[in-house]
């Protein structure tokens, strides 16, 4: 026993829950929101950077013409991880963060990789529109910045930017100080801005639908110039790979969607309207992207597209200049709105964690006249305008979509465990069983109806399997196109027995008895669409490129460095649960301890802010 006691110890740690202080019986925010305000919020929340780059830059590095199924294959992969998020939000419908969903219900580790994920998607998603804005602007003025930045002050590094983007840079620390200040989100500004988006939208849908040539969808090779990347020409010039790799960075067009997961207190009729919402809202952000994609390919051709301001450098191509003014102006004010609400989020993401003690608590210091976060909104600040300054946009999409592809897998496994585990098994982890129980639970020979510890724990390690066959299978389908192309008998053999793996522990979990709580939202189809959505993202994350991975695992190893030196240790819930644990031994020993509240006076001088007036902030949305 005291072997493995502080392994015991450690795993407590890890899995850990947050106490749940709202029972979620009843909801003091009045259901108002319909079908229409949801989708309005998911099409306003999404609807940002994405409009104005993506298309181009796809088209001509990743997909061609062929972006537009780039664009398909992201959406449907983000409606199946926006479904496992609606249902993860209704277990705790008053956090409004999946950083507390997961710290309530599944453990404190899980819960701090999902918030340091998030802490990049706000910082990536800030300093990405900041760089996006940049080159709109520079776009007005023939890149005469860009050029002469390259010239004076060149970096000349593989996995940073051409230049140091100042621009940028400055931006990120105005809006910064801005927040700190203690400057609100408006939702005029937001309706405004989504205004504004679907009227540059329109603009460009109309003028480039004039100039469209669908030839240019079939270009032949030979009639590509030289110097330039055309690839194989025809519709899908970089094959399916192509295809799959401008997905994983269609990805980042997406990101915001899941907010409407979050209203689960204040929709009317959830169980409906918010399903609904998710696909009618990324229904229309498709058709935007498609229409943006079938003009920008068809006006011009798809290897002479600027990755970095597509929309004037298409109108600049066909001499239609006012146009390019218009729709870059307008690119700008609607940019300038998309940063806060970029932004916004990050310093609270940032304090909720401090709070918690899982980051440093310096970071929860509320300044007493504007009543933010300011150390929090400053540091964020200033690590958001460092990374626009340093990495181009191409980058920083790249790592917010495998930041957020990480978080979204652990969300649909997090269903998926939540789903096969009842509410009195949550604190509940050690089983002890013979070898020919588990073979007879593996196909629920017993027929139970509830689960049951070992239901949990079969569940719990098919689908720890099922992820490591996935990475297993995307190792072998990422050069998919070369196999094809190729006589490669071993590869698809050894593809064929993953396949039929996963489709057996697909049929174990299925059999396997579930959970019958009662939710506002519960995923249909279940473990089909939770594991399609696990094998979606992690063949996302598998089309990235190792510089993206290299950053991204500097990001991480960061973050886990921060818990387990400081988080594992000052968290708030391990106080607690200790505090609690010497209450029990003193009580047990026949100490009196009657009227003191070792835990209430423990936080008291850990963390006074809190009973000083300061406003505990509630992460309302989850993204821009």
């Amino acid at each position: 026993m005291r072997a493995d006691g502080p392994l015991r110890r450690f795993w407590s740690a890890l899995t850990r829950k947050k106490q749940n202080e709202d029972d979620g019986s009843e909801s003091k925010l009045a259901r108002v929101l319909t079908l229409l305000d949801l989708t309005g919020l998911g099409v306003g929340s999404t609807l940002g950077l994405g409009v104005y780059v993506l298309a181009g830059s796809v088209a001509r590095e990743q997909a061609g013409p062929a972006v537009v199924v780039s664009f398909l294959v992201a959406a449907v992969a983000s409606a199946i991880a926006a479904l496992c998020y609606a249902e993860f939000a209704a277990r705790v419908p008053k956090a409004g963060s999946a950083y507390v969903y997961s710290y309530v219900s599944i453990g404190e580790f899980t819960a701090f990789t999902i918030g340091w994920n998030l802490i990049l998607e706000y910082v990536i998603g800030t300093s990405s529109v900041a760089r996006g804005m940049s080159g709109y602007i520079d776009s007005l003025v023939d890149n005469k910045i860009s050029k002469a930045m390259r010239e004076a002050m060149p970096i000349d590094v593989d996995f940073l930017s051409d230049y140091p983007d100042f621009f940028s840079f400055i931006v990120v620390l105005i809006l910064a100080g801005l927040l700190a200040y203690g400057v609100k989100e408006s939702t005029l500004m937001n309706n405004i801005f989504t205004g504004v988006n679907l009227i540059v939208i329109g603009i460009v849908l109309v003028a480039g639908g004039i100039n469209c040539d669908p030839d240019n969808w079939t270009i032949d090779p030979k009639d590509i110039p030289p110097g330039y990347n055309g690839g194989a020409g025809g519709f899908a010039p970089f094959g399916f790979a192509g295809i799959m790799a401008g997905a994983a960075k269609c990805f980042y067009g997406f990101v915001g969607f899941d907010c409407i997961a979050t209203t689960g207190e204040e929709a009317k009729n959830p169980e409906r309207n918010i399903p609904l919402a998710i696909v009618i809202s990324l229904i229309i952000i498709f058709l935007a992207y498609f229409g943006i994609s079938t003009v920008l390919t068809m006006a011009l051709p798809y290897y002479l597209q600027d990755p970095e301001a597509p929309f004037p450098h298409l109108f600049e191509s066909i001499e239609w200049h006012a146009i390019k003014w218009i729709v870059s102006i307008g690119a700008i004010f609607a940019l300038c709105t998309s940063l806060l609400g970029a932004m916004f989020p990050l310093p609270r993401v940032l304090y909720a964690m401090s709070s918690d003690g899982i980051i440093y608590k310096k970071l929860q210091t509320v300044h007493p006249k504007t009543q933010t976060p300011v150390l929090a909104t400053l540091l964020s600040g200033l690590l958001a305008a460092i990374m626009a300054a340093l990495f181009n946009l191409q980058q920083l999409i790249d790592m917010m979509s495998i930041g957020t592809l990480l978080a979204y897998t652990i969300v649909a496994v997090s269903v998926l465990v939540l789903r096969y585990q009842s509410e009195e098994l949550l604190g509940s982890s050690e089983v002890s069983v013979t070898v020919p129980e588990v073979i007879r639970q593996l196909v629920n020979r017993e027929r139970h109806q509830a689960p049951t510890k070992l239901s949990s724990a079969v569940v719990k390690f098919s689908v720890c399997i099922f992820a490591v066959f996935v990475c297993g299978a995307c190792g072998i389908l990422v050069p998919a196109e070369d196999y094809i192309n190729g006589d490669y008998p071993g590869v698809i053999a050894g593809l064929a027995v993953l396949v039929a793996l996963l489709v057996g522990l697909f049929v174990v979990i299925s059999l396997q008895p579930t959970d019958k709580i009662k939710l506002t939202f519960k995923v249909p189809l279940v473990p089909l669409l939770p594991l399609i959505s696990v094998f979606f993202n992690l063949y996302l994350m598998f089309q990235l490129d190792s510089g993206t991975w290299i950053r991204f695992s500097v990001w991480i190893v960061v973050g886990y460095f921060i818990y387990f030196s400081y988080g594992i240790r000052h968290s708030i819930e391990g106080e607690r649960l200790l505090t609690n644990a010497e209450l029990a031994a003193s009580k047990a020993n026949g100490i009196d301890n009657t009227g003191y509240d070792g835990a209430s006076d423990m936080v008291d001088q850990k963390d006074p802010a809190k009973f000083q007036g300061a406003p505990m902030y509630v992460i309302a949305n989850e993204s821009t």
